[in-house]
């Protein structure tokens, strides 16, 4: 059921729970989600780095995709995560993508806005969901680096008026977290997140959750996140499943055998963060 990312997360919006966005660059990562959301019964959003792209390719991902949303009697989107090219994100709609992420959160207010505001007007003619950034959230992903003092949080009158001017469905916003492992608990500011989610009223995102405690997720979820990015406790879970097979089983060079105990680990970890999420049952 290849849905628009806008159909997923109103719904999840309006009934408060979040729908996790999880990463993917091969096949194994594909059907590690796909079978964990049709074991949970939970729709779910899969999604492809710039650097993910680079990797496996677009028409890789998307064909992939496409596929698995095909097999799938749950809600699927594929989403560009962190889009920064326009051509890249135009190239992805291309593609069947049913959502993408405008990331302008280097940009000041107003070029963020402007940059934005063009990039949903082309996605909304063509019935693609779009989601944009306020705020800078520290740490890396593919080529993406914000130093820790030069992330900073979203500001609740910015995020209202970004809104407005844009028409985004979606808004990820900054409240403490941050991409790669953590080195100690991360301290999300709830308070913001309250009010922004308030002021808004629509589906608010959070990225950088791998790592975050469960207690923090579950109240960030209370307070209106509906969207929830998952790449590093993959990433985990899949060196994890290949080192203890190699370990164990030095002779074996079959990569279906050494791949397939990663793919069994990764689902494991997204079916725990389905059901943490609460979107386990709503599909």
């Amino acid at each position: 059921m290849l849905v628009s990312g806008k159909e997923i997360l109103l719904d999840a919006h309006k009934k408060g729970y979040a729908v996790g966005a999880f990463n993917v660059n091969n096949m194994e990562i594909v059907q590690a989600i796909i079978e964990a959301a049709k074991e949970t019964n939970s729709p779910v959003i899969l999604q492809a780095s710039q650097g993910g792209l680079k990797y496996a390719g677009v028409e890789y991902i998307a064909a992939m995709a496409k596929v698995a949303a095909e097999t799938a009697k749950v809600p699927v989107a594929i989403h560009l995560d962190h889009g920064t090219d326009f051509v890249q994100i135009m190239k992805c709609i291309r593609n069947g993508f049913t959502s993408v992420m405008i990331d302008g959160s280097k940009y000041p207010l107003e070029e963020n806005i402007a940059i934005t505001k063009k990039v949903v007007e082309i996605a909304h003619a063509v019935g693609v969901s779009v989601e944009a950034e306020l705020g800078k959230i520290g740490g890396t992903e593919d080529d993406i680096t914000v130093d820790e003092r030069d992330a900073t949080f979203t500001d609740p009158d910015e995020a209202e008026r970004f809104v407005k001017e844009t028409g985004v469905d979606y808004l990820a916003i900054a409240i403490g977290t941050a991409h790669g492992p953590y080195k100690g608990e991360p301290k999300l500011d709830f308070d913001r997140l309250k009010v922004i989610k308030e002021r808004l009223n629509m589906p608010i995102v959070l990225h950088g959750s791998s790592g975050v405690p469960e207690e923090s997720i579950k109240k960030s979820v209370s307070l209106g996140v509906n969207k929830i990015n998952i790449d590093t406790d993959i990433r985990m879970a899949f060196n994890k499943g290949v080192r203890e097979f190699v370990e164990n089983n030095p002779d074996v060079y079959d990569p279906r055998k050494i791949l397939g105990p990663a793919r069994e680990e990764m689902k494991k970890v997204i079916i725990e963060k389905m059901i943490m999420f609460g979107s386990a049952g709503r599909a």
